[in-house]
């Protein structure tokens, strides 16, 4: 009997797993560092508006260095520039664990080991957005970024924190000294990832008309300038949740009464949740279309900010927590491969930049804003707004429809 022959889909090839492996090691090292250090911080202080400044500080530079990074990641090798970046947070972190072995810690350490780390983050996640499309075809992108999204997230959303706790546990020394090392082998990674990733682009600009040039595109592409602004009310809301909840979640006197390993396992449920949705991303996005696809994650996004308010019950937050871990990495896979698709190759640092400037600035303006409604209406209020805050984000789903999306793709 003869069979229809069945037809593979391409592979997405040795240098995309390469880069994959990297990102996974660096993304366990930024899920270990974002938990280790409010926890560092809790033996400082007990304020929940210095704790929520820690992720203030690692957030600001967002706001500060987002356009000068997406034009160097467009005027710069993008291998090199992620190469640099981690580079830098190994000496941070190196520093700041030989500063804690000398008994030379303090709240204001930590707070400027923050704002060098995010510093790098704004050039290690802006190049390595953007070097994806020249690792793998444009038709590949979904299926990439669910991979890789499958990587980073469960290296920093589900194994991160709850190492974190247990390395907390063992002493701040190590906290600090473990994600170094693994920010120093992912560089070792990323060194095995071959080729040049430089874009051809026009000779004799300046660095303000590159900035211009892609704030500009992002400007005029109203798609794209409303899922940034999307984007930035999630992020706003879920920084503002997660700048205190430690507060809410960890110690005898907390509501929840976690012990720190019991709190990295509770974050780890998103990653649980996000881990799913890395896989069936792509099927989802094919069964109800791209637009149906988002209105799931701002629904998740919900879920995780806005439980808390109900209730202290980690069984109830858990759950929450993994419907919106497969509800965001949903969003992040349609948003993100739209956005490389319909963004030409020269720009597309620029592009994730003023993208993120939008998208992520918000994120150290949602940590003030939650430290400061936590130490006036207290914890559950700021889960409350945030919850309602994020739902009100479905109103940009009357421009971001299927019909745009498609529109733009064929544009």
């Amino acid at each position: 009997m003869a069979h229809e022959p069945t037809t593979a889909r391409p592979p997405l090839g040795g240098a995309y797993w390469r880069l994959w492996a990297s990102s996974g090691l660096s993304n366990l090292a930024d899920g270990v560092v974002k938990v280790g250090l409010p926890l560092v911080a809790v033996q400082f202080t007990r304020s929940p508006a210095l704790i929520a400044g820690l992720v203030f500080a690692v957030t600001l530079p967002w706001l500060f260095f987002a356009l000068p990074a997406g034009a160097l990641a467009d005027r710069l090798d993008r291998r090199g520039a992620m190469l640099g970046a981690n580079g830098a947070r190994v000496l941070l972190l190196a520093g700041l664990a030989l500063a804690v072995l000398l008994d030379a810690g303090s709240i204001w350490l930590l707070y400027a080991v923050a704002v060098g780390i995010g510093v790098a983050e704004t050039v290690y996640d802006t190049s390595a957005q953007s070097i994806l499309p020249q690792v793998v075809r444009r038709d590949q992108l979904s299926r990439a970024n669910g991979r890789l999204y499958a990587a980073e997230l469960t290296a920093n959303e589900f194994a991160g924190p709850p190492l974190a706790g247990f390395l907390v546990a063992a002493g701040a020394t190590v906290a600090f000294a473990a994600p170094a090392a693994l920010w120093a082998v992912a560089a070792a990674a990323l060194l095995l990832v071959r080729g040049p990733f430089r874009t051809a682009r026009e000779p004799a600009t300046t660095l303000r008309a590159d900035i211009v040039e892609g704030l500009r595109f992002l400007w005029r592409h109203r798609l794209l300038r409303t899922l940034a602004v999307m984007t930035g009310g999630f992020n706003f809301a879920t920084n503002a949740t997660f700048a205190v909840f430690v507060l809410y979640a960890v110690g005898p006197a907390s509501a929840m009464g976690l012990s720190e390993q019991a709190f990295g396992l509770l974050l780890a449920a998103i990653a649980a949740g996000s881990l799913l949705g890395s896989f069936v991303a792509e099927r989802i996005e094919r069964a109800l279309g791209r637009a149906r696809s988002l209105v799931l994650g701002v629904v998740g996004g919900a879920l995780t900010v806005g439980v808390p308010a109900l209730t202290a019950d980690p069984f109830a937050i858990g759950a929450a927590f993994f419907a919106g871990g497969v509800g965001i990495v949903i969003w992040n896979v349609v948003a993100v491969s739209l956005r490389q698709r319909i963004t030409p190759d020269r720009l597309l640092g620029r592009l994730n930049s003023g993208y993120r400037l939008i998208a992520w600035g918000s994120r150290p303006l949602g940590a003030a804003a939650g430290g400061v409604l936590a130490e006036v209406l207290g914890l559950r209020v700021v889960f409350a707004v945030m919850g309602l805050l994020t739902l009100a984000m479905l109103a940009g789903m009357r421009t971001v429809t299927d019909d745009a999306m498609d529109a733009a793709e064929r544009d």
